[in-house]
C-alpha cells in the first residue's frame, strides 16, 4: 500500500476515536450531573432535578409544608433543572408561598415566568406544580404573616433567623404562589 492509500484509514481511525471519547464523555458528565442531583440542592449550592416519591394525587392544603424547616423547588432554567432551598410557607387556608428576600439578585427567581412549571420536594415526596410570582399586596401580607409563624419553629440559623413577630414586609421581600398540578 501506498501512503495515499492509507491515509484514509488513519483518518477513519482518528474519527472513531474521537466519536468513542466523545461519547464516554458524554455519558460520563451526564452520570455526573445525575450524582449531583442526587446530593444537592444542599444549603445555598443549587442542584439538578428532584428525586423522590411522586406524590399520588393534586394538593389542595398545603399545610403541612409547615412542618419542614425548608422546601425544595425545581424549575427550568433554559434546557437544565435548577434547584434550590427555599423557605416554603402555607397560610392558616392551606395555601403555600416561597419566601424571596432580595430576589433581584436571584438567579431562580428570573427564571420564574408566568405560570412556570416545577416540582417541589417536602420530605422526600415530589409534587408536580405551579409558580408564579405573587404580587397583591394582600396575599404578600398573608404569606408574610405565615412566614414569621413558620420561622419561630424553624428558624434561627444565621442564614435564616428568627423574625420578631411584628416585623413589617421589606419592600425587597417577594413571594411566588405554589400550586399543584396533576
Amino acid at each position: 500500500m501506498t501512503d495515499a492509500e492509507t491515509l484514509p484509514e488513519t483518518g477513519k481511525k482518528s474519527r472513531n476515536i474521537l466519536i468513542a471519547a466523545g461519547g464516554t464523555l458524554l455519558v460520563a458528565l451526564v452520570a455526573g450531573f445525575l450524582i449531583y442531583s442526587s446530593i444537592c440542592p444542599c444549603e445555598r449550592t443549587p442542584g439538578g432535578f428532584l428525586f423522590g416519591e411522586r406524590a399520588s394525587e393534586p394538593v389542595n392544603d398545603w399545610s403541612f409544608a409547615n412542618d419542614v424547616p425548608l422546601c425544595q423547588l425545581q424549575i427550568w432554567a433554559g434546557i437544565r433543572p435548577h434547584a434550590i432551598n427555599l423557605n416554603c410557607m402555607s397560610t392558616p387556608e392551606g395555601e403555600l408561598y416561597l419566601s424571596c428576600s432580595v430576589c433581584t439578585s436571584k438567579y431562580w427567581a428570573a427564571k420564574v415566568g408566568e405560570d412556570e412549571t416545577g416540582v417541589m420536594r417536602l420530605n422526600g415526596v415530589v409534587y408536580p406544580v405551579v409558580v408564579n410570582r405573587e404580587t397583591d399586596s394582600a396575599a404578600m401580607d398573608r404569606a408574610w404573616a405565615a412566614r414569621i409563624t413558620k420561622l419561630q419553629i424553624h428558624g434561627g440559623g444565621p442564614s435564616n433567623p428568627k423574625p420578631p413577630s411584628d416585623a413589617e414586609r421589606p419592600d425587597h421581600w417577594w413571594t411566588f404562589r405554589i400550586v399543584s398540578s396533576s
